[in-house]
């Protein structure tokens, strides 16, 4: 496919109004402690779909690793084990349900424990999967055999870091961290069993995926899901491919990702991640980042890609600094990196993660590229940034607006947190009342403006305050938790939503007329 010089052609039907809603797959109301990807999952599709959305976004569904952040994981590839449901694999044949019912997954039921799971769930997994391995099932050798290009180091990866008792890889003997040939090869024998549990769990993720994924399609739900730019420096990602990324010779970073000092955080965002080595990935056009991309639509319809300004330039922190003040910019790939990933996997739907501050080569870049960027109302009304892009007044119309995202607070969080002049604004601005409620008001100028899509967290459609909130950046611990309650949504909130969806135009397919006076 050919590519112009400006612009990147794009897969956006930009004469469609389109809304979604944002919740991870770890906060649906299942069973045994965790969201997945199971009964509670179809539902909340059957949820969305009465309720006129068009989209599902969610957040990154690898594994999660230490800080249980689904940004930091140990494969970019992986699905997250957590997420595999434990009825459908009771219904398969591989699982008792007395083996996995009378477990405590749990005292909150509104509160992921990661610390309980990773106790508790591993030994169940154990149990179907050796009983999925005892049945020489010909979709799980399929399933190797197509998935090898990643499957084969990751699952390698995770029975090593099982060995030498989770620590990094940065930890392992030599032989096996710099990756010497013989070394891995007597690994893969010594670890043969667990090499192939670690198979099958994937399998099973992939397996549980394809059919939820279907089940949305077929009722006109697009999955939105997530890439974060940077992968974990504990990872299969960054041990298996250490020539695409700044290390020394001893396979330790460099320098590091971030975000410098600005006026939320005097210290900056020390993310740690391993930086990209852009030269050494543009010799071969790409072809690590194609892969990784092409996996992705695999899993999701849409895609958006985190940190878009990173693509432009990036942040670069000296290894083993405990703040971001020492880092600087370095150029990053620029508009051809998109061009080769375009040429190489067709249009795709993606979206850029812009937010922030955006130079004026940034911008540039989301111009070039053509893909939507990101507005989000709570950032409209900050009182440190004059004339602000967030407000609905600036939007153009290919962009995607969020009332707020998952690193920010709720809306009814951010009312009571926010500077009182901010709040003030925003009420005046938006005609906020107690009446309507600030959630609902906020979210109807989202639905009103615009944005050919717009997506809010279901945290604001049920309108919850701070405590549910789901990150909150730069911070350890009490993140990525947050639960629905069961039957916190259902048949009422969906007919209000979809009325809402109806009045904005913003229902899929054929437009639906209001009642007079509705």
């Amino acid at each position: 496919m050919s590519c112009s010089k400006r612009t990147i052609h794009r897969k956006v039907d930009s004469n469609v109004r389109r809304s979604g809603i944002l919740m991870p797959i770890s906060s649906l109301p299942a069973p045994y402690g965790i969201g997945t990807m199971g009964a509670a999952a179809r539902e909340f599709v059957d949820f969305l779909a009465q309720a006129g959305q068009s989209c599902w976004q969610i957040l990154p569904v690898c594994p999660t690793s230490y800080g249980d952040s689904p940004y930091q994981s140990f494969s970019s590839y992986a699905g997250n084990p957590y997420f595999i449901d434990l009825d459908d694999l009771a219904e398969e044949g591989l699982l008792e349900k007395a083996e996995y019912e009378s477990i405590n997954w749990g005292d909150d039921p509104a509160a992921v424990d990661y610390g309980l799971l990773y106790v508790r769930r591993y030994p169940v997994l154990r149990l179907a999967c050796g009983r999925l391995l005892e049945k020489q099932d010909s979709g799980f050798a399929d399933f190797c055999a197509s998935q090898a290009q990643w499957l084969e180091d990751y699952a390698l990866f995770m029975a090593l870091k099982g060995k030498y008792g989770g620590v990094s890889w940065f930890q392992w003997p030599e032989e096996e961290r710099l990756r010497r040939p013989q070394a891995l090869e007597e690994s893969r024998r010594e670890l043969a069993d667990e090499v192939a549990f670690w198979k099958a769990v994937q399998y099973l993720f992939f397996r549980q995926w394809s059919r939820l994924k279907k089940y949305a399609n077929e009722q006109g739900i697009s999955i939105i899901g997530d890439l974060p730019i940077y992968v974990s420096a504990d990872s299969a990602d960054v041990w298996s491919n250490p020539d695409q990324f700044q290390l020394d010779e001893n396979g330790r970073p460099t320098e590091v990702a971030g975000c410098p000092p600005d006026g939320f955080s005097a210290d900056g965002q020390l993310w740690g991640n391993p930086l990209f080595d852009w030269e050494k990935m543009k010799e071969d056009g790409y072809q690590w980042w194609i892969r990784r991309i092409a996996a992705q639509f695999q899993v999701y319809d849409i895609l958006r890609i985190d940190h878009f300004r990173g693509f432009d330039e990036y942040y670069a922190i000296p290894y083993g600094d405990e703040t971001a003040r020492n880092g600087r910019w370095r150029p990053g790939p620029g508009v051809g990196f998109f061009r080769a990933v375009n040429q190489a996997l067709g249009e795709k739907e993606i979206i850029a993660e812009d937010l922030g501050f955006l130079t004026d080569t940034v911008r540039q870049l989301l111009k070039e590229t053509g893909y939507p960027g990101m507005k989000v109302l709570e950032f409209a009304f900050d009182s440190r940034d004059t004339g602000s892009d967030y407000l609905p007044h600036c939007y153009p119309r290919h962009c995607v607006v969020y009332a707020g995202t998952h690193d920010n607070d709720t809306i009814q969080g951010w009312m009571t947190s926010a500077p009182a002049k901010d709040v003030e604004y925003a009420k005046e601005y938006l005609r906020l009342t107690e009446e309507e409620g600030w959630h609902w008001g906020m979210m109807r100028s989202a639905w009103a403006s615009c944005a050919d899509l717009a997506v809010m967290q279901l945290q604001d459609v049920l309108g919850l305050g701070s405590e549910a909130r789901m990150n909150t950046p730069s911070t350890l611990g009490g993140n990525w938790k947050w639960r629905a309650l069961p039957g916190s949504y259902g048949p009422e909130l969906a007919q209000r939503l979809r009325h809402e969806m109806g009045v904005y135009q913003r229902l899929p397919g054929k437009k639906e007329p209001v009642p007079a006076g509705a």
